[in-house]
Formats: C-alpha cells, structure tokens, sequence
C-alpha cells in the first residue's frame, strides 16, 4: 500500500508542484486548499503524513497542526510546514504546536524526497 500524503497550500501552483514531485515517488498523494479544508478531510480520512503551508486563509498552518495533534488519530502523523516563512521564531512556533519538520519554499524536490521518505519510515 502506498503511504497517503496529504498537502495543504493555498497556491494552486505549489500544490500542483509538490504532488507531481511526491506521484513521481509513488505516494499516493491529495490536497486541500486551506487549513480548514485540510481538517474537515483529516476527520474523514488518515493520511500518513501531512505536509502544510503556514500563511492560508480561513486557518494557518499552525492552527491546522495544533488542532490535529489534538486528534487521537494524528498524534503521531510525521506534520511538516513548508512555507516561505523561515525565521527561527516561527520555526519555534512551528516546534511547540508539534512539526515534525520545517522545510523553506522554493522547496527543492530531491530535498522534498529525501524528508518524506525520512519521515514516513
């Protein structure tokens, strides 16, 4: 069974990127506009690994982590943010509501690879 990663950006563009980079890899890949879409379909479905933008309409980034590590079910799931966001500030925020991970846009697909099969192990 090939893992289910789930993306969630705001752009159009980045989730097209990112899901061709990840089929190219054979994971089975869906996505979701915003934060709160990637929620709504988070309570319906497990996927086995997440990976997220920060700055979206409706819910953010870290709202998005914090409410799924509320869940039983994603207390576990590997959740990385890729975001143009790339302060250590941020990036402690992003530490504290429970990222596995931090990776900065423009992502380099190898890169983008290489974490996932990191994180899906």
């Amino acid at each position: 069974m090939n893992k289910h990663i789930l993306v969630v950006d705001d752009s159009p563009s980045i989730r097209q990127m990112v899901q061709v980079t990840l089929k190219s890899a054979r994971y089975q890949v869906t996505t979701a506009e915003d934060g709160q879409a990637a929620l709504d379909m988070c309570k319906r479905a497990q996927y086995d690994f997440v990976l997220t933008d920060q700055n979206m309409p409706r819910m953010d980034g870290l709202t998005l982590i914090k409410s799924l590590r509320g869940m039983g079910s994603y207390r576990n799931t590997p959740i990385v943010v890729l975001t143009t966001e790339a302060s250590d500030g941020m990036k402690s925020k992003g530490r504290a509501a429970g990222a596995t991970g931090w990776m900065v846009k423009p992502f380099d697909p190898q890169k983008l690879l290489t974490v996932a099969a990191k994180v899906l192990q």
